[in-house]
């Protein structure tokens, strides 16, 4: 009896290394293959800049850009393929010169837009009266980005990336433009109040217009490490008298300059007017010209803006 146990035994052994050896030899299972990422989604719904719920009903093919800052955004997402419509003033980068033209900036021509048909339009603050309205009564879907602070323009450009699926280039932009952003801030924000210059930013001489706090300039002379001579006045760019400035005595004035003939006149201006002579900024040579697109325009740029700026301000930092 025990004999024959054991034999049972032993053959029970012996199936389950023959067992083990087939389980061995066998090929492995095929991995399942990694779950595809997903794009965007289709329809959506967005609340614009305006404060407008926004419904895109499949993903953007043609879109027609009304601004300028608009158009640069467009072009920094990788999607000047799907452009068909800029405003006159759309130069930047250099081929945006080259789509079909809409009207001015503010002298939209909405027959020329309706003529396209675009499955997006990306309007402005200052066609929420009038323009957009006329527009989605024609049944056209209209997104308005109207960034007020620079935090905000990073916000444009991420919102424009969701409704056009270029989330993934959007976030890298911006993550690209914040790092910037730091590293200027890291060396001006402890920078006392008393070593701060007093910056005067002239946007035009006649009549002489400035910046005041509730500007994004303003909010780039800060970030620069300077002091804005204007932030207390009303509006976001009033006028001010020259005897004002004089009586600030600005260490640094920083000039906006434009297009055609007249571009370079505000810096001009600040070269070569008497009055301005006895000023710190003159006596020091510290009057400098900038390219407006870059601090008027909500758009990537507006980092180049920062930097060209924080070198003005405090050459010795950067």
């Amino acid at each position: 009896m025990k004999n024959r146990l054991r034999w049972w035994s032993g053959l029970g052994i012996i199936f389950i290394l023959l067992l083990g050896l087939v389980w061995a030899c066998a090929p492995a299972p095929a991995e399942e293959p990694a779950p595809l990422a997903e794009g965007p989604s289709f329809p959506i719904e967005v609340t614009d800049q305006a404060g407008r719920v926004v419904r895109v009903d499949k993903m953007p093919e043609k879109i027609v850009s009304l601004a300028p800052s608009n158009t640069e955004i467009v072009y920094a997402l990788g999607l000047e393929d799907r452009l068909v419509g800029v405003t006159e003033y759309c130069d930047y980068p250099e081929a945006a010169k080259e789509k079909p033209k809409i009207g001015g900036y503010s002298s939209v021509d909405v027959e020329k837009v309706v003529e396209i048909q675009p499955d997006l339009i990306l309007a402005a603050n200052i066609h929420k009266k009038e323009v957009i309205p006329r527009l989605e009564e024609l049944g056209l879907t209209v997104l308005t980005l109207d960034p007020k602070t620079i935090d905000q323009v990073l916000e444009a450009i991420n919102l424009a990336g969701r409704v056009t699926g270029k989330v993934e280039e959007a976030s890298a932009l911006t993550a690209e433009m914040e790092a910037r952003i730091k590293a200027v801030t890291d060396k001006t924000e402890t920078i006392p109040e008393a070593e701060r210059p007093r910056v005067f930013y002239i946007l035009w001489h006649d009549p002489l217009r400035t910046v005041s706090a509730e500007s994004r300039i303003h909010e780039l002379i800060i970030k620069a490490g300077g002091i804005n001579i204007a932030s207390d006045l009303e509006g976001g760019y009033p006028t001010i008298s020259l005897e004002a400035v004089i009586m600030a005595n600005p260490e640094v004035i920083i000039a906006g300059s434009g297009h055609g003939s007249g571009k370079d006149a505000p810096f001009q201006f600040a070269m070569t007017e008497p009055r301005l002579a006895e000023v710190e900024a003159r006596k020091q040579g510290r009057v400098y010209e900038i390219d407006a697109n870059l601090t008027s325009r909500p758009g990537p740029r507006i980092v180049d803006g920062l930097e060209q700026m924080a070198q003005f301000i405090h050459p010795e930092l950067f």
